[in-house]
């Protein structure tokens, strides 16, 4: 009885026989009272870290987008004669040995190395310092979309050659995905929430969400989020070949990603991690972090349409982009630039500009877009990551980078992509869209960090 008159005191005084109705309005007050409270926190980014095909740190990385610099090239990580396809975007004059030593990197596939390069920069660049005192507020949560398959081909190479004795007793770590978030949270001591999300290409903007989630229901002040990949080797490159979703435009490498243009014919993959640092804004500030920029939306869909095209109405993508614009509390005409998905195949591309009119509707005419993938490939579960460090960089500098290759114009692609240099203007707020085999849509908002 004592639990039955619980019930009828949530309820606001109806009778405990109609227990449903006084356990739904008190679920109701609750998560009202819990979405109130996460509201009040605002997310910002205090440190980022990037290793792509067009640099090996942010600066470097921004540098060379700023610039028009392409980062693809023909493949160097395996004899490319075994492909149909040749180029791809690798991360180039990084020296993993000297940072890891051969013994460990036998221990680690390569996306687990690239993401202990990209988290050692964003950290430090946010300065966190961990201590006793904070181990269990600093969490993890890093992606991949195809994880350590470079260590699995290994692996079953191995067998394939010595049976059982061929197989490395570190095989499984290596191979996890969650073996990406959880060197990150061994390498530095993070003892906070620590674990992997896979959602294709979708995945870092996934991280994004939430890691911010986490911060704002205070299980934790600090997060490393984002993504990171190594799928540069045979078997995924003729994966992606076969389905008709690679570009075959070889003769001049860093012609081959043409995102918006007539005449691209599909995407070229990359390798690359990219973590950003999430704080609680109160928290930055006790400790006098430094400010890069503000999260201040999420949205997320899907298509539930088919395994690897998007759907070609782009309604879906379009409802991503309006959550997080409505998160974030903005109208179409507040959004300064957006960085596209803009993979270069011919649905995507399509499918994606008939989304940003529909979320933006006649704003969609106004506001400069870009595809940084026309320079750096598209490095799969952590391009939204690194697309979003570049927003972040694109806000500071009051820069939008360019779309290279958009030589052709296609009527079904008819909005401003920034075309072949980048242009200066005022940015305030950035919408940065990340789409995924599977149906997966998502968009953040990154904006201007005001007082």
């Amino acid at each position: 009885m004592k639990r039955f008159a619980n019930l009828r005191m949530l309820g606001g005084g109806k009778p405990y026989y109609n227990g449903r109705y006084a356990l739904d309005s008190a679920l109701r007050r609750l998560a009202n009272k819990e979405s109130a409270c996460m509201a009040e926190k605002r997310i910002v980014i205090t440190g980022m870290g990037l290793v792509c095909p067009v640099g090996n740190n942010v600066e470097d990385s921004w540098a060379n987008i700023r610039a028009g610099v392409s980062g693809i090239d023909w493949i160097t990580l395996f004899d490319a004669d075994m492909v149909e396809n040749r180029v791809a975007g690798e991360v180039k004059d990084i020296d993993l040995v000297g940072r890891f030593g051969r013994r460990e990197m036998r221990r680690m596939d390569r996306a687990q190395m690239l993401a202990l390069v990209a988290a050692e920069e964003a950290l430090d660049d946010a300065g966190i310092e961990i201590t006793d005192e904070n181990k269990y507020d600093v969490g993890v949560v890093v992606g991949s979309g195809i994880g350590g398959i470079v260590t699995v081909v290994q692996a079953l190479h191995g067998f394939e050659a010595k049976g059982h004795r061929g197989v490395s007793p570190v095989i499984v770590p290596a191979l996890l995905h969650d073996g990406i978030s959880s060197r990150v949270s061994m390498r530095f001591g993070l003892k906070g929430p620590n674990y992997n999300i896979t959602a294709a290409c979708a995945t870092s903007n996934n991280s994004l969400g939430d890691a911010a989630d986490l911060i704002r229901m205070g299980r934790a002040n600090v997060m490393v989020a984002g993504g990171s990949e190594a799928c540069i080797m045979p078997m995924v490159i003729s994966g992606f070949n076969n389905m008709k979703v690679l570009t075959n435009t070889e003769d001049i490498p860093e012609k081959a990603s043409r995102p918006f243009d007539a005449k691209r014919d599909g995407f070229v993959a990359a390798e690359g991690a990219a973590l950003l640092i999430l704080e609680d804004l109160e928290h930055a500030r006790a400790r006098g972090a430094m400010i890069h920029a503000e999260l201040t939306g999420y949205g997320h869909t899907s298509d539930a349409f088919h395994v690897t095209a998007p759907n070609p109405d782009g309604v879906d993508a379009a409802e991503a982009m309006r959550r997080a614009m409505r998160e974030a509390g903005l109208e179409a005409g507040d959004v300064s630039y957006i960085n596209a998905h803009g993979t270069g195949t011919q649905l995507n591309d399509k499918s994606e500009t008939l989304a940003i009119k529909q979320a933006l509707a006649e704003e969609a005419y106004n506001i400069p877009i870009s595809s940084t993938k026309s320079m750096t490939g598209h490095i799969l579960g952590a391009t939204a990551a690194a697309e979003a460090i570049l927003s972040v960089k694109a806000l500071q500098d009051n820069f939008i980078p360019p779309t290279i290759n958009l030589e052709t114009p296609d009527p079904d692609c008819d909005l401003d992509y920034t075309p072949n240099r980048g242009v200066a203007a005022e940015i305030d707020h950035v919408l940065s869209n990340s789409f995924g085999f599977g149906g997966h849509n998502t968009a953040v908002v990154i904006s201007r960090f005001e007082q």
